[in-house]
């Protein structure tokens, strides 16, 4: 699934209000990581994700956490990543896009 632009911008307005739900430390991306990112995915489809590390050590991360999960990386702001996968069962998706 590719986002356009114009559903990247919804997706940035539904996850405004959102507080991040799995943070990145100095370990990186490691399967813990990944199996957590994937179980809030699986709950909430649209999530944020903070890093502690620099620019371009996050957006490596967000590449494999993307990669690793079948998200859709929505945008980011500062240290915060906006990650979005569409549950499998169109019955039970909460986000229309």
């Amino acid at each position: 699934m590719t986002l356009t632009g114009k559903q990247r911008k919804q997706l940035r307005g539904l996850a405004h209000d959102l507080d991040p739900v799995v943070q990145v430390g100095k370990e990186g991306i490691t399967d813990a990581v990944l199996a957590q990112v994937d179980r809030a995915l699986d709950a909430h489809e649209l999530i944020k994700v903070r890093f502690l590390a620099g620019r371009a050590e996050m957006d490596e991360g967000i590449g494999a956490i993307a990669r690793g999960t079948g998200a859709e990386a929505a945008g980011s702001v500062g240290h915060v990543a906006i990650l979005f996968r569409p549950r499998a069962d169109p019955e039970k998706r909460r986000i229309r896009i």
